[in-house]
């Protein structure tokens, strides 16, 4: 496969090819416990004690693939102060964005999906005590909802840091200096005040786009109403959408339902995973009182959406009437038309056409600023590229890249933070919390303590410039060894997402020693670690 991909803004274009391979086999993986060590309490944080690995293992026309080129496996890892270089696909950043767009996100935005993840905790956490089942029901998207709350705090608090923040202005008080000493770059100037115009109006269009059309904005992909959680209401919309969308000419449809993205529109919305009734009527319960709470009772759509009911009246009405829990139903609605769904009078299926409207036309107003903002940011981003060239990284697009780092601790709260952990630290981490969940061992864990070399480094830090997305990106030596593999930045790095600062933030990563130390003194698995340590002859 190859892509074409936009780099600084139209300032480069770089041809990506890929090869495929379709047949991927699991070798090894730990327990989810040791994976995820310190389950939400560290995550985020450091230092860690996760062996957050998977082994697999490629096959073409079913035998092993023969690779000619990869990265030997070092079984010592990094030294402190050592250079490191990551191999990965950071997924993106927005480092372009203007200081008229910035406090915006800092204290509208974030403070909001804050909320949002908060309440969803609570509601999710409650849920989840009440029993084993329902807490299996709800692991995943605790899960994610934890993860989200946490990354989005960290974010919220770089942007409240007066030091970030100065270095924001500085840098944009650089690039706007130089803008304004080159005639050429005129239209550059004006493109800021276009940028601050039209963030003025998504912020003002806002609730009525969070509540009704994405809770959090996102081109391709599903990603619901705030005011309408869950799978059934999911299957509605994409129903309704699917349909409307289908009339049009390919170029004029949303993203989403192009025949380009058919395949995976197709499987979400033919998705066998089980649905159930409890559940759903929770989550939709929350979100229609959040909707009724901040828009008020007497709001005229927020009566048409619960219909003289209570949330949870209205919920459980909702739920209990829909027939989209059938996939049957659903496949079938699918290859019908607009009437065909009107006809049905299915519960869900009414809602999502009565709230289309609105939810559209919010739409609307929104992908109109923000191609506003594109097209002005098109702007900054040629004259900055003309003015820095590739002398600044461009922001990242889920793509490729090669960043570098220091293995080094920092300081945190006037102490220092190590680079390193060790076995050692993570049975004195479990011996603290007296190996209660999430800092309980596996059991082969505690069976296997006294074959271990204590001192073995665990997992590892570095300043390498990483975001979302790096997540199983090799970090390798200057010897073009393998020696860890990233799994998480400390929260400190989640302001990586608008400016790269190397004070605090890190790239945590497991250590190569730990991976091999683990296979052949917990897993019993001497033989895949011979497997990876030959590779070095």
């Amino acid at each position: 496969r190859s892509d074409v991909v936009t780099l600084y803004q139209g300032g480069a274009y770089h041809l990506y090819r890929y090869k495929r391979y379709d047949d991927v086999r699991l070798v090894f993986a730990p327990e989810q416990q040791i994976a995820f060590y310190g389950g939400d309490p560290d995550n985020f944080e450091y230092p860690r004690y996760d062996l957050d690995v998977c082994i697999f293992r490629v096959y073409e026309n079913g035998e092993p693939a023969k690779i000619d080129n990869f990265l030997k496996f070092n079984a010592n890892g990094p030294s402190d102060g050592e250079l490191t270089f990551v191999s990965g696909s950071p997924g993106k950043t927005d480092r372009q964005l203007t200081l008229d767009e910035l406090p915006d996100t800092r204290d509208r935005y974030l403070p909001y999906v804050l909320r949002m993840f908060n309440r969803r905790e609570v509601l999710e956490t409650a849920y989840s005590a009440r029993s084993f089942e329902n807490a299996r029901k709800a692991r995943e998207d605790l899960f994610g909802t934890q993860n989200n709350r946490k990354r989005y705090d960290g974010y919220l608090a770089g942007l409240l840091d007066p030091e970030i923040w100065s270095q924001l202005k500085a840098r944009e008080q650089k690039l706007r200096d130089s803008i304004a000493r080159d005639a050429k770059f005129k239209s550059a100037i004006s493109a800021y005040d276009r940028v601050k115009r039209a963030q003025a109006e998504i912020a003002k269009n806002a609730p009525v786009y969070n509540y009704l059309e994405q809770e959090r904005p996102v081109t391709i992909g599903y990603r619901g109403p705030r005011a309408l959680s869950g799978d059934l209401f999911k299957y509605a919309r994409l129903l309704t959408r699917a349909i409307d969308e289908r009339a049009k000419p390919n170029g004029e449809r949303l993203p989403q339902f192009r025949d380009s993205a058919r395949e995976s529109l197709e499987l979400e919305l033919f998705s066998t995973e089980p649905i159930y009734d409890d559940y759903e009527i929770l989550r939709l319960t929350d979100s229609l009182t959040d909707f009724a709470s901040q828009f008020g009772a007497n709001d005229p759509m927020v009566q048409k959406v619960l219909a003289g009911k209570s949330p949870h009246a209205r919920a459980v009405e909702l739920v209990s009437g829909t027939k989209l829990k059938d996939v049957a139903v659903r496949k079938d609605l699918y290859g019908k038309d607009a009437a065909a769904l009107q006809a049905a009078h299915d519960p869900m299926l009414d809602l999502a056409r009565l709230t289309e409207g609105p939810a559209r036309d919010a739409r609307k107003i929104h992908d109109a600023q923000e191609e506003i903002k594109k097209q002005a940011y098109a702007e900054i981003a040629k004259a900055r590229f003309a003015i820095e060239g590739t002398g600044t990284f461009p922001d990242a697009t889920f793509t490729l890249r090669l960043s570098y780092g220091t293995v080094r601790g920092y300081e945190q709260d006037g102490k220092q933070i190590p680079a390193f952990t060790d076995f050692a630290g993570l049975y004195q981490r479990s011996a603290e919390h007296n190996n209660k969940p999430p800092f309980d061992l596996p059991q082969r864990w505690i069976d296997k303590k006294a074959n271990l070399n204590l001192s073995t480094h665990f997992d590892f830090v570095s300043d390498a410039d990483i975001i979302g997305g790096n997540s199983g990106s090799p970090v390798v030596n200057k010897d073009n060894e393998f020696v860890g593999i990233i799994f998480d930045g400390n929260i400190q790095s989640l302001v990586l997402d608008c400016i790269f600062t190397d004070k605090q933030a890190r790239a945590v990563s497991v250590d190569s020693a730990a991976i091999i130390e683990a296979l052949r003194k917990v897993y019993d698995a001497g033989a895949l670690a011979d497997e990876l340590e030959g590779a070095r002859k």
